[in-house]
Protein backbone atom coordinates (compact mmCIF):
# COMPACT_ATOMS: atom_id res chain seq x y z
CA UNK A 1 0.00 0.00 0.00
CA UNK A 2 1.23 3.38 -0.70
CA UNK A 3 -0.36 6.99 -0.47
CA UNK A 4 -3.51 7.64 0.78
CA UNK A 5 -4.73 5.33 3.88
CA UNK A 6 -8.20 5.65 3.59
CA UNK A 7 -10.47 5.58 0.48
CA UNK A 8 -12.98 8.03 -0.15
CA UNK A 9 -15.93 5.24 0.19
CA UNK A 10 -14.61 3.95 3.46
CA UNK A 11 -15.73 7.49 5.17
CA UNK A 12 -19.05 7.89 3.39
CA UNK A 13 -19.81 4.11 4.61
CA UNK A 14 -18.45 5.01 8.38
CA UNK A 15 -21.00 8.32 7.85
CA UNK A 16 -24.08 6.00 6.78
CA UNK A 17 -23.32 3.85 9.92
CA UNK A 18 -23.04 7.03 12.33
CA UNK A 19 -26.45 8.65 10.80
CA UNK A 20 -28.36 5.20 12.04
CA UNK A 21 -26.85 6.37 14.92
CA UNK A 22 -26.79 9.54 15.90
CA UNK A 23 -29.81 11.93 16.91
CA UNK A 24 -31.84 13.52 14.23
CA UNK A 25 -30.60 16.88 15.02
CA UNK A 26 -27.20 15.89 14.08
CA UNK A 27 -28.10 14.27 10.97
CA UNK A 28 -27.92 17.21 8.37
CA UNK A 29 -24.33 18.26 10.01
CA UNK A 30 -22.88 14.86 9.46
CA UNK A 31 -24.33 14.76 5.60
CA UNK A 32 -22.66 17.57 5.06
CA UNK A 33 -19.45 16.99 7.04
CA UNK A 34 -18.96 13.52 5.79
CA UNK A 35 -18.54 14.30 1.97
CA UNK A 36 -16.20 17.10 2.95
CA UNK A 37 -13.66 15.31 5.44
CA UNK A 38 -13.59 12.78 2.36
CA UNK A 39 -12.76 15.42 -0.37
CA UNK A 40 -10.16 16.20 1.48
CA UNK A 41 -8.03 13.77 1.92
CA UNK A 42 -9.13 12.92 -2.27
CA UNK A 43 -7.66 16.35 -2.65
CA UNK A 44 -4.52 16.80 -0.42
CA UNK A 45 -3.68 13.25 0.36
CA UNK A 46 -3.51 11.11 -2.73
CA UNK A 47 -0.61 10.58 -4.16
CA UNK A 48 -0.31 9.73 -7.88
CA UNK A 49 0.45 6.15 -7.40
CA UNK A 50 -1.49 5.56 -4.66
CA UNK A 51 -3.34 2.52 -4.33
CA UNK A 52 -4.91 0.02 -2.46
CA UNK A 53 -4.93 -4.01 -2.28
CA UNK A 54 -6.30 -7.16 -0.49
CA UNK A 55 -6.17 -10.81 -0.85
CA UNK A 56 -9.66 -12.86 -0.82
CA UNK A 57 -10.01 -16.57 -1.76
CA UNK A 58 -6.85 -16.25 -3.45
CA UNK A 59 -7.96 -13.45 -5.51
CA UNK A 60 -5.78 -9.95 -5.88
CA UNK A 61 -8.48 -6.94 -4.90
CA UNK A 62 -7.96 -3.38 -6.27
CA UNK A 63 -9.78 -1.32 -3.41
CA UNK A 64 -8.72 1.91 -4.41
CA UNK A 65 -6.74 2.95 -7.99
CA UNK A 66 -6.95 6.18 -8.91
CA UNK A 67 -6.06 8.38 -12.26
CA UNK A 68 -6.62 10.62 -14.16
CA UNK A 69 -9.80 9.51 -15.91
CA UNK A 70 -11.93 8.50 -12.33
CA UNK A 71 -10.37 11.32 -10.30
CA UNK A 72 -12.48 13.53 -12.57
CA UNK A 73 -15.38 11.68 -11.78
CA UNK A 74 -14.24 11.43 -7.89
CA UNK A 75 -14.29 15.03 -7.56
CA UNK A 76 -17.52 15.70 -8.99
CA UNK A 77 -19.08 13.22 -6.80
CA UNK A 78 -17.84 14.86 -3.94
CA UNK A 79 -19.28 18.37 -5.05
CA UNK A 80 -22.71 16.70 -5.83
CA UNK A 81 -22.76 14.92 -2.13
CA UNK A 82 -22.21 18.11 -0.78
CA UNK A 83 -24.95 20.14 -2.54
CA UNK A 84 -26.94 17.42 -1.61
CA UNK A 85 -26.58 17.07 1.56
CA UNK A 86 -27.23 20.94 1.87
CA UNK A 87 -30.42 20.86 0.22
CA UNK A 88 -31.64 17.91 2.01
CA UNK A 89 -31.09 19.66 5.33
CA UNK A 90 -34.32 19.94 6.62
CA UNK A 91 -35.02 16.10 6.02
CA UNK A 92 -34.66 14.38 9.78
CA UNK A 93 -35.20 10.71 8.41
CA UNK A 94 -31.99 8.62 9.22
CA UNK A 95 -32.63 5.80 6.91
CA UNK A 96 -32.88 8.27 4.09
CA UNK A 97 -29.94 10.14 5.15
CA UNK A 98 -27.64 6.81 5.83
CA UNK A 99 -29.03 5.73 2.28
CA UNK A 100 -27.41 8.71 1.02
CA UNK A 101 -24.27 8.32 2.66
CA UNK A 102 -24.06 4.77 1.35
CA UNK A 103 -25.14 5.24 -2.45
CA UNK A 104 -22.73 8.08 -2.72
CA UNK A 105 -19.62 6.14 -1.05
CA UNK A 106 -21.01 2.95 -3.30
CA UNK A 107 -20.28 5.07 -6.51
CA UNK A 108 -17.26 6.32 -5.21
CA UNK A 109 -15.66 2.97 -4.84
CA UNK A 110 -17.35 2.08 -7.93
CA UNK A 111 -15.27 4.71 -10.16
CA UNK A 112 -12.01 3.92 -7.98
CA UNK A 113 -11.77 0.30 -7.88
CA UNK A 114 -9.61 -1.33 -10.13
CA UNK A 115 -10.92 -5.19 -10.95
CA UNK A 116 -14.44 -6.30 -11.61
CA UNK A 117 -15.20 -8.08 -8.64
CA UNK A 118 -14.50 -5.23 -6.49
CA UNK A 119 -16.54 -3.22 -8.86
CA UNK A 120 -19.62 -5.97 -9.21
CA UNK A 121 -19.76 -5.30 -4.77
CA UNK A 122 -19.72 -1.49 -5.35
CA UNK A 123 -22.20 -1.99 -7.79
CA UNK A 124 -24.69 -3.93 -5.99
CA UNK A 125 -24.24 -1.61 -3.35
CA UNK A 126 -25.76 1.11 -4.99
CA UNK A 127 -28.42 -0.45 -5.85
CA UNK A 128 -29.50 -1.26 -2.58
CA UNK A 129 -28.56 1.62 -0.92
CA UNK A 130 -30.09 4.18 -3.98
CA UNK A 131 -33.43 2.25 -3.77
CA UNK A 132 -34.69 3.09 -0.30
CA UNK A 133 -34.05 6.85 -1.59
CA UNK A 134 -37.07 5.74 -3.86
CA UNK A 135 -38.79 4.34 -1.19
CA UNK A 136 -38.73 6.86 1.32
CA UNK A 137 -41.21 8.43 -1.52
CA UNK A 138 -43.79 7.25 0.74
CA UNK A 139 -46.41 6.35 -1.43
CA UNK A 140 -47.76 3.48 -3.08
CA UNK A 141 -45.95 4.53 -6.31
CA UNK A 142 -42.97 5.21 -4.79
CA UNK A 143 -42.65 1.62 -3.15
CA UNK A 144 -43.34 -0.43 -6.68
CA UNK A 145 -40.92 2.15 -8.46
CA UNK A 146 -38.22 1.19 -5.85
CA UNK A 147 -38.94 -2.61 -5.87
CA UNK A 148 -38.92 -2.23 -10.15
CA UNK A 149 -35.79 -0.01 -9.89
CA UNK A 150 -33.90 -2.32 -7.63
CA UNK A 151 -35.06 -5.52 -10.07
CA UNK A 152 -33.33 -4.58 -12.33
CA UNK A 153 -30.48 -3.14 -10.67
CA UNK A 154 -29.60 -6.14 -9.32
CA UNK A 155 -29.70 -7.92 -12.81
CA UNK A 156 -27.19 -5.37 -14.10
CA UNK A 157 -25.05 -6.87 -11.25
CA UNK A 158 -25.39 -10.42 -12.19
CA UNK A 159 -24.39 -9.35 -15.62
CA UNK A 160 -21.73 -7.68 -14.50
CA UNK A 161 -21.02 -11.00 -12.36
CA UNK A 162 -21.34 -13.58 -14.67
CA UNK A 163 -19.47 -11.58 -17.27
CA UNK A 164 -16.49 -11.33 -14.79
CA UNK A 165 -16.50 -14.95 -14.75
CA UNK A 166 -15.97 -15.67 -17.52
CA UNK A 167 -13.56 -12.97 -18.40
CA UNK A 168 -11.38 -14.49 -15.45
CA UNK A 169 -11.65 -17.74 -16.97
CA UNK A 170 -10.56 -16.45 -20.18
CA UNK A 171 -7.77 -14.64 -19.63
CA UNK A 172 -7.09 -15.37 -15.65
CA UNK A 173 -7.31 -11.62 -15.17
CA UNK A 174 -9.90 -9.64 -13.13
CA UNK A 175 -8.13 -6.33 -13.71
CA UNK A 176 -10.63 -3.67 -14.78
CA UNK A 177 -9.19 -1.86 -17.62
CA UNK A 178 -10.23 -1.98 -21.59
CA UNK A 179 -12.25 -4.84 -22.09
CA UNK A 180 -13.38 -3.92 -25.89
CA UNK A 181 -16.94 -5.85 -27.19
CA UNK A 182 -15.36 -8.98 -28.56
CA UNK A 183 -16.88 -12.18 -27.41
CA UNK A 184 -20.14 -13.14 -24.35
CA UNK A 185 -18.05 -12.12 -20.96
CA UNK A 186 -17.38 -8.83 -22.80
CA UNK A 187 -20.94 -8.71 -23.78
CA UNK A 188 -22.89 -9.49 -21.07
CA UNK A 189 -20.62 -7.02 -18.92
CA UNK A 190 -21.34 -4.31 -21.89
CA UNK A 191 -25.04 -5.06 -20.97
CA UNK A 192 -24.94 -4.45 -17.23
CA UNK A 193 -23.15 -1.54 -17.96
CA UNK A 194 -25.48 -0.33 -20.74
CA UNK A 195 -28.51 -1.15 -17.93
CA UNK A 196 -27.02 0.98 -15.39
CA UNK A 197 -26.45 3.84 -18.19
CA UNK A 198 -29.87 4.07 -19.17
CA UNK A 199 -29.55 2.67 -22.93
CA UNK A 200 -32.74 2.31 -25.61
CA UNK A 201 -34.99 0.16 -24.43
CA UNK A 202 -32.99 -0.27 -20.80
CA UNK A 203 -33.43 2.99 -19.60
CA UNK A 204 -37.03 3.12 -18.11
CA UNK A 205 -35.72 1.98 -14.38
CA UNK A 206 -34.47 5.82 -14.37
CA UNK A 207 -38.26 7.79 -15.74
CA UNK A 208 -39.52 5.18 -13.44
CA UNK A 209 -37.97 5.81 -10.24
CA UNK A 210 -36.65 9.83 -10.44
CA UNK A 211 -39.96 10.88 -10.63
CA UNK A 212 -41.34 8.52 -7.12
CA UNK A 213 -38.26 9.80 -5.10
CA UNK A 214 -37.94 12.14 -2.24
CA UNK A 215 -36.85 15.98 -3.36
CA UNK A 216 -33.55 15.26 -2.38
CA UNK A 217 -33.21 11.68 -2.97
CA UNK A 218 -33.90 12.88 -6.73
CA UNK A 219 -30.73 15.15 -6.63
CA UNK A 220 -28.74 11.76 -5.63
CA UNK A 221 -30.26 9.88 -7.84
CA UNK A 222 -29.54 12.45 -10.97
CA UNK A 223 -25.68 11.99 -9.61
CA UNK A 224 -24.27 8.76 -9.21
CA UNK A 225 -25.96 5.81 -10.90
CA UNK A 226 -25.78 6.76 -14.46
CA UNK A 227 -22.53 8.89 -14.20
CA UNK A 228 -21.04 5.37 -12.96
CA UNK A 229 -22.07 4.07 -15.51
CA UNK A 230 -20.69 6.58 -18.20
CA UNK A 231 -17.61 5.94 -16.41
CA UNK A 232 -16.95 2.58 -16.35
CA UNK A 233 -18.16 2.80 -20.43
CA UNK A 234 -15.21 5.19 -21.09
CA UNK A 235 -12.53 2.57 -18.89
CA UNK A 236 -13.68 -0.80 -20.51
CA UNK A 237 -15.33 0.26 -23.96
CA UNK A 238 -13.51 3.47 -25.27
CA UNK A 239 -13.51 3.66 -29.06
CA UNK A 240 -16.31 1.11 -29.68
CA UNK A 241 -17.91 1.45 -32.70
CA UNK A 242 -21.45 0.50 -31.54
CA UNK A 243 -21.47 3.17 -28.58
CA UNK A 244 -21.10 5.98 -31.25
CA UNK A 245 -24.74 4.80 -32.48
CA UNK A 246 -26.22 3.90 -29.41
CA UNK A 247 -25.34 7.40 -27.68
CA UNK A 248 -27.01 9.17 -31.10
CA UNK A 249 -29.85 7.41 -30.64
CA UNK A 250 -30.18 8.46 -26.82
CA UNK A 251 -29.61 12.28 -27.63
CA UNK A 252 -32.35 11.84 -29.95
CA UNK A 253 -35.53 9.60 -28.63
CA UNK A 254 -36.11 11.71 -25.28
CA UNK A 255 -36.50 14.47 -26.72
CA UNK A 256 -40.54 13.69 -28.84
CA UNK A 257 -41.38 11.98 -24.92
CA UNK A 258 -40.07 14.87 -22.96
CA UNK A 259 -41.83 17.49 -25.40
CA UNK A 260 -45.03 15.82 -24.36
CA UNK A 261 -45.20 14.75 -21.21
CA UNK A 262 -47.06 16.36 -18.18
CA UNK A 263 -44.70 15.41 -14.94
CA UNK A 264 -41.39 17.83 -15.09
CA UNK A 265 -39.17 15.69 -12.81
CA UNK A 266 -39.95 12.86 -15.36
CA UNK A 267 -39.37 15.35 -18.32
CA UNK A 268 -36.18 16.00 -16.72
CA UNK A 269 -35.22 11.90 -16.27
CA UNK A 270 -35.73 12.01 -20.14
CA UNK A 271 -33.57 14.89 -20.81
CA UNK A 272 -30.76 12.97 -18.69
CA UNK A 273 -30.77 10.37 -21.12
CA UNK A 274 -30.31 12.80 -23.34
CA UNK A 275 -27.63 13.87 -22.38
CA UNK A 276 -26.07 10.66 -21.28
CA UNK A 277 -26.12 10.19 -24.97
CA UNK A 278 -23.72 12.68 -25.47
CA UNK A 279 -20.94 11.21 -23.25
CA UNK A 280 -21.98 7.53 -24.96
CA UNK A 281 -21.10 8.99 -28.09
CA UNK A 282 -18.06 10.24 -27.26
CA UNK A 283 -16.57 7.24 -25.39
CA UNK A 284 -17.54 5.69 -28.37
CA UNK A 285 -15.61 7.82 -30.73
CA UNK A 286 -12.83 7.05 -28.28
CA UNK A 287 -10.13 10.21 -29.30
CA UNK A 288 -8.11 11.95 -26.50
CA UNK A 289 -10.66 14.98 -27.44
CA UNK A 290 -13.88 12.99 -27.51
CA UNK A 291 -13.03 10.84 -24.17
CA UNK A 292 -11.85 14.97 -22.64
CA UNK A 293 -15.47 15.86 -24.06
CA UNK A 294 -17.78 13.17 -22.12
CA UNK A 295 -15.86 13.03 -18.71
CA UNK A 296 -16.38 16.88 -18.80
CA UNK A 297 -20.05 16.81 -20.30
CA UNK A 298 -20.65 13.76 -17.23
CA UNK A 299 -18.79 16.89 -14.75
CA UNK A 300 -21.16 19.38 -15.98
CA UNK A 301 -24.45 17.74 -16.18
CA UNK A 302 -23.70 16.34 -12.52
CA UNK A 303 -24.02 20.11 -11.04
CA UNK A 304 -26.70 21.35 -13.84
CA UNK A 305 -29.01 18.19 -13.62
CA UNK A 306 -28.54 18.52 -10.00
CA UNK A 307 -29.14 22.03 -9.87
CA UNK A 308 -32.67 21.59 -12.35
CA UNK A 309 -33.53 18.52 -10.41
CA UNK A 310 -33.30 20.85 -7.27
CA UNK A 311 -35.56 23.90 -8.42
CA UNK A 312 -38.01 20.98 -9.10
CA UNK A 313 -37.97 19.48 -5.78
CA UNK A 314 -38.31 22.97 -4.00
CA UNK A 315 -41.54 23.48 -5.97
CA UNK A 316 -42.56 19.88 -5.24
CA UNK A 317 -41.30 20.90 -1.50
CA UNK A 318 -43.64 23.68 -1.59
CA UNK A 319 -46.83 22.81 -3.77
CA UNK A 320 -46.98 19.47 -3.69
CA UNK A 321 -47.22 19.20 -7.58
CA UNK A 322 -45.26 18.43 -10.26
CA UNK A 323 -47.48 18.32 -13.48
CA UNK A 324 -46.77 21.10 -15.48
CA UNK A 325 -50.68 21.26 -15.91
CA UNK A 326 -50.84 22.10 -12.49
CA UNK A 327 -48.31 24.30 -11.84
CA UNK A 328 -47.64 28.26 -13.33
CA UNK A 329 -47.11 31.64 -12.15
CA UNK A 330 -44.89 30.57 -9.35
CA UNK A 331 -42.41 33.61 -10.20
CA UNK A 332 -44.60 35.81 -8.00
CA UNK A 333 -44.02 33.26 -4.92
CA UNK A 334 -40.90 31.63 -5.57
CA UNK A 335 -38.80 34.29 -7.57
CA UNK A 336 -35.13 32.91 -6.51
CA UNK A 337 -35.98 29.52 -7.02
CA UNK A 338 -37.00 30.84 -11.00
CA UNK A 339 -34.34 32.61 -11.54
CA UNK A 340 -31.48 29.59 -10.04
CA UNK A 341 -33.65 27.15 -12.14
CA UNK A 342 -33.19 29.38 -15.63
CA UNK A 343 -29.29 29.51 -14.86
CA UNK A 344 -30.13 25.58 -15.29
CA UNK A 345 -31.51 25.57 -17.60
CA UNK A 346 -29.35 27.89 -20.17
CA UNK A 347 -26.19 25.38 -18.99
CA UNK A 348 -27.88 22.25 -19.99
CA UNK A 349 -28.95 24.23 -23.53
CA UNK A 350 -25.42 24.93 -23.65
CA UNK A 351 -25.72 28.79 -23.64
CA UNK A 352 -21.84 30.41 -24.39
CA UNK A 353 -20.69 31.58 -20.70
CA UNK A 354 -22.36 28.55 -19.03
CA UNK A 355 -21.21 24.92 -18.41
CA UNK A 356 -22.85 22.93 -21.23
CA UNK A 357 -21.44 24.86 -23.84
CA UNK A 358 -17.94 23.94 -23.00
CA UNK A 359 -18.65 20.14 -23.01
CA UNK A 360 -20.56 19.36 -25.48
CA UNK A 361 -18.63 21.59 -28.02
CA UNK A 362 -16.30 18.76 -27.64
CA UNK A 363 -18.04 15.63 -28.50
CA UNK A 364 -19.46 17.76 -31.30
CA UNK A 365 -16.07 18.66 -32.88
CA UNK A 366 -14.81 15.11 -31.93
CA UNK A 367 -17.19 13.70 -34.04
CA UNK A 368 -16.60 16.44 -36.57
CA UNK A 369 -13.00 15.28 -36.86
CA UNK A 370 -13.12 11.66 -37.55
CA UNK A 371 -15.51 11.74 -40.13
CA UNK A 372 -18.91 11.19 -38.29
CA UNK A 373 -21.41 13.51 -40.40
CA UNK A 374 -24.80 12.34 -39.98
CA UNK A 375 -23.77 11.56 -36.27
CA UNK A 376 -23.12 15.03 -35.93
CA UNK A 377 -26.25 16.16 -37.78
CA UNK A 378 -27.85 14.42 -34.84
CA UNK A 379 -26.21 16.00 -32.18
CA UNK A 380 -27.08 19.12 -33.61
CA UNK A 381 -31.07 18.15 -33.85
CA UNK A 382 -30.19 17.08 -29.97
CA UNK A 383 -28.87 20.24 -28.87
CA UNK A 384 -32.10 22.19 -30.38
CA UNK A 385 -34.22 19.72 -28.24
CA UNK A 386 -32.78 19.66 -25.39
CA UNK A 387 -33.12 23.18 -25.50
CA UNK A 388 -37.27 22.66 -25.89
CA UNK A 389 -37.78 20.54 -23.58
CA UNK A 390 -35.20 21.31 -20.55
CA UNK A 391 -34.04 24.74 -21.81
CA UNK A 392 -38.03 26.27 -22.05
CA UNK A 393 -40.48 24.00 -20.80
CA UNK A 394 -38.82 23.09 -17.74
CA UNK A 395 -38.79 27.21 -16.33
CA UNK A 396 -41.79 27.91 -18.62
CA UNK A 397 -43.87 25.56 -16.91
CA UNK A 398 -42.92 25.53 -13.72
CA UNK A 399 -42.56 29.36 -13.30
CA UNK A 400 -44.96 31.11 -16.24
CA UNK A 401 -47.00 29.95 -18.62
CA UNK A 402 -50.76 30.20 -17.23
CA UNK A 403 -51.25 31.38 -13.35
CA UNK A 404 -51.65 28.55 -11.33
CA UNK A 405 -52.71 30.84 -8.74
CA UNK A 406 -50.61 28.95 -6.13
CA UNK A 407 -48.85 31.52 -3.69
CA UNK A 408 -46.90 29.62 -1.53
CA UNK A 409 -43.36 30.49 0.27
CA UNK A 410 -40.08 30.95 -1.33
CA UNK A 411 -37.87 27.58 -0.89
CA UNK A 412 -36.23 27.35 2.28
CA UNK A 413 -32.74 28.94 2.91
CA UNK A 414 -30.70 25.80 2.81
CA UNK A 415 -32.38 24.63 -0.33
CA UNK A 416 -31.73 28.52 -1.94
CA UNK A 417 -28.06 27.77 -0.50
CA UNK A 418 -27.35 24.29 -2.43
CA UNK A 419 -28.65 25.89 -5.65
CA UNK A 420 -26.93 29.19 -5.68
CA UNK A 421 -23.81 26.93 -5.34
CA UNK A 422 -24.26 25.21 -8.17
CA UNK A 423 -25.32 27.62 -10.12
CA UNK A 424 -22.34 29.53 -9.51
CA UNK A 425 -20.51 26.70 -10.65
CA UNK A 426 -22.13 26.70 -13.72
CA UNK A 427 -21.36 30.03 -14.69
CA UNK A 428 -17.92 29.74 -13.36
CA UNK A 429 -17.09 26.55 -15.83
CA UNK A 430 -18.91 28.48 -18.19
CA UNK A 431 -16.86 31.45 -18.09
CA UNK A 432 -13.36 30.30 -16.82
CA UNK A 433 -13.21 26.59 -19.01
CA UNK A 434 -9.42 26.14 -18.35
CA UNK A 435 -9.93 25.34 -14.31
CA UNK A 436 -12.13 22.19 -15.65
CA UNK A 437 -10.14 21.41 -18.69
CA UNK A 438 -6.87 20.58 -16.09
CA UNK A 439 -8.88 17.99 -14.49
CA UNK A 440 -9.55 16.10 -17.68
CA UNK A 441 -7.85 12.89 -18.87
CA UNK A 442 -6.05 13.75 -21.53
CA UNK A 443 -3.91 17.29 -22.03
CA UNK A 444 -6.01 19.32 -24.42
CA UNK A 445 -5.89 22.64 -26.31
CA UNK A 446 -9.50 22.51 -27.10
CA UNK A 447 -11.00 26.20 -26.89
CA UNK A 448 -14.81 26.63 -27.15
CA UNK A 449 -15.32 29.68 -27.31
CA UNK A 450 -14.00 30.93 -31.27
CA UNK A 451 -16.16 32.53 -33.34
CA UNK A 452 -17.42 29.49 -35.25
CA UNK A 453 -18.60 27.82 -32.11
CA UNK A 454 -20.22 30.42 -30.51
CA UNK A 455 -22.18 31.81 -33.34
CA UNK A 456 -23.57 28.39 -34.19
CA UNK A 457 -24.64 27.75 -31.03
CA UNK A 458 -26.38 30.83 -30.77
CA UNK A 459 -28.28 30.57 -34.28
CA UNK A 460 -29.14 26.73 -33.04
CA UNK A 461 -30.77 28.25 -30.37
CA UNK A 462 -32.25 31.43 -31.52
CA UNK A 463 -33.86 28.93 -34.27
CA UNK A 464 -35.22 26.73 -31.37
CA UNK A 465 -36.76 29.43 -29.54
CA UNK A 466 -38.47 30.82 -32.63
CA UNK A 467 -39.54 27.15 -33.42
CA UNK A 468 -41.06 26.56 -29.55
CA UNK A 469 -43.09 30.22 -29.55
CA UNK A 470 -44.42 29.53 -33.02
CA UNK A 471 -45.82 25.75 -31.60
CA UNK A 472 -47.00 27.46 -28.97
CA UNK A 473 -48.71 30.54 -30.58
CA UNK A 474 -50.27 27.77 -33.06
CA UNK A 475 -51.49 25.47 -30.43
CA UNK A 476 -49.21 22.64 -31.48
CA UNK A 477 -47.33 22.10 -28.41
CA UNK A 478 -48.79 19.84 -26.31
CA UNK A 479 -47.83 21.46 -22.49
CA UNK A 480 -50.77 19.87 -20.63
CA UNK A 481 -51.93 16.70 -21.18
CA UNK A 482 -52.81 15.02 -18.17
CA UNK A 483 -52.21 11.84 -18.64
CA UNK A 484 -48.95 9.47 -17.82
CA UNK A 485 -46.84 8.57 -21.14
CA UNK A 486 -45.24 5.67 -21.43
CA UNK A 487 -42.45 4.49 -24.27
CA UNK A 488 -40.56 0.76 -23.28
CA UNK A 489 -41.96 0.71 -19.64
CA UNK A 490 -44.92 -0.90 -21.71
CA UNK A 491 -43.33 -4.42 -21.55
CA UNK A 492 -43.87 -3.77 -17.44
CA UNK A 493 -47.12 -1.41 -17.39
CA UNK A 494 -49.17 -3.07 -19.57
CA UNK A 495 -47.58 -6.03 -21.06
CA UNK A 496 -46.78 -7.80 -17.84
CA UNK A 497 -49.85 -7.33 -16.72
CA UNK A 498 -51.52 -8.76 -19.08
CA UNK A 499 -49.23 -11.32 -19.44
CA UNK A 500 -49.47 -11.65 -15.41
CA UNK A 501 -53.30 -11.88 -15.84
CA UNK A 502 -52.75 -14.70 -18.39
CA UNK A 503 -50.16 -16.76 -16.57
CA UNK A 504 -52.31 -16.72 -13.64
CA UNK A 505 -55.65 -17.79 -15.22
CA UNK A 506 -53.45 -20.76 -17.18
CA UNK A 507 -52.20 -21.94 -13.82
CA UNK A 508 -55.43 -21.40 -12.31
CA UNK A 509 -56.24 -24.06 -15.21
CA UNK A 510 -53.32 -26.27 -14.82
CA UNK A 511 -53.86 -26.42 -11.07
CA UNK A 512 -57.44 -27.60 -11.21
CA UNK A 513 -57.29 -29.76 -13.87
CA UNK A 514 -54.00 -31.42 -11.81
CA UNK A 515 -55.94 -31.09 -8.26
CA UNK A 516 -59.02 -33.20 -10.17
CA UNK A 517 -56.90 -35.64 -11.95
CA UNK A 518 -54.66 -36.61 -8.95
CA UNK A 519 -58.25 -36.28 -6.67
CA UNK A 520 -59.32 -39.23 -8.88
CA UNK A 521 -56.09 -41.02 -8.62
CA UNK A 522 -56.37 -41.06 -4.99
CA UNK A 523 -59.68 -42.05 -5.15
CA UNK A 524 -59.29 -45.21 -7.11
CA UNK A 525 -56.37 -45.77 -4.86
CA UNK A 526 -58.52 -45.44 -1.69
CA UNK A 527 -61.59 -47.86 -3.09
CA UNK A 528 -59.07 -50.08 -4.00
CA UNK A 529 -57.96 -50.17 -0.50
CA UNK A 530 -61.44 -50.83 0.66
CA UNK A 531 -62.29 -53.50 -1.34
CA UNK A 532 -58.63 -55.72 -0.69
CA UNK A 533 -59.26 -54.55 3.07
CA UNK A 534 -63.04 -55.88 2.77
CA UNK A 535 -64.29 -53.56 5.48
CA UNK A 536 -64.70 -49.88 6.26
CA UNK A 537 -63.10 -49.02 9.19
CA UNK A 538 -63.83 -45.59 11.35
CA UNK A 539 -60.99 -43.93 10.40
CA UNK A 540 -61.42 -44.51 6.59
CA UNK A 541 -65.03 -43.13 7.33
CA UNK A 542 -64.01 -40.04 8.93
CA UNK A 543 -61.56 -39.53 6.45
CA UNK A 544 -62.27 -37.93 3.09
CA UNK A 545 -60.46 -37.98 -0.32
CA UNK A 546 -59.56 -34.23 -0.26
CA UNK A 547 -58.21 -34.73 3.67
CA UNK A 548 -56.02 -37.48 1.71
CA UNK A 549 -55.02 -35.29 -1.15
CA UNK A 550 -54.32 -32.19 1.02
CA UNK A 551 -52.02 -35.01 2.98
CA UNK A 552 -50.24 -35.54 0.29
CA UNK A 553 -49.69 -32.27 -1.66
CA UNK A 554 -48.59 -30.80 2.19
CA UNK A 555 -45.45 -33.77 2.28
CA UNK A 556 -44.35 -32.55 -0.97
CA UNK A 557 -44.43 -29.30 -0.32
CA UNK A 558 -42.21 -30.32 2.66
CA UNK A 559 -39.80 -32.08 0.62
CA UNK A 560 -39.54 -29.43 -1.80
CA UNK A 561 -38.98 -26.72 1.04
CA UNK A 562 -36.22 -28.89 2.06
CA UNK A 563 -34.17 -29.73 -0.95
CA UNK A 564 -34.49 -26.12 -1.77
CA UNK A 565 -33.32 -25.47 1.92
CA UNK A 566 -30.56 -28.09 1.35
Amino acid sequence: MMGIDIPPFAVFFAGALLALLLRRAWLSSLCIAIPLVSAALLVFSTAPDAYIKTSIIGLELVLYSPDKLNLVFGYVFHIAAVLGGIFAWRVKDPIHQSATLAYAGSALGAVFCGDLITLFIFWELMAFSSAFLVWCGGTKNSVQAGTRYLTIQVVSGLLLLAGAALHYSETGSLEFTHIGLSGIASGLIFVAFGIKCAFPLLHNWLTDANTESTPAGTVFLSAFTTKVAVYALARGFAGTEALIYIGMIMTCFPIFYAVIENDLRRVLAYSMINQIGFMVCGIGIGTELAINGAAAHAFNDVIFKGLLMMSMGAVLYRTGKMNGSDLGGLYKSMPKTATLCIVGAASISAFPLFSGFVSKSMVMVAALQEGHSVVWIALLFASAGVFHHAGIKIPFFAFFAHDSGIRVKEAPTSMLIAMSIAALLCIGIGSFPQYLYMLLPYQTDFTAYDATHVLAQIQLLLFSALAFVWLKLSGIYPPELRSVNIDAEWTYRKGMVVLGRWTASAMQTLISETYAMLLAGVNQVYRVILRVTGQSSRLAREWTVDSAVAIVIGLFAIFVVFLVAA
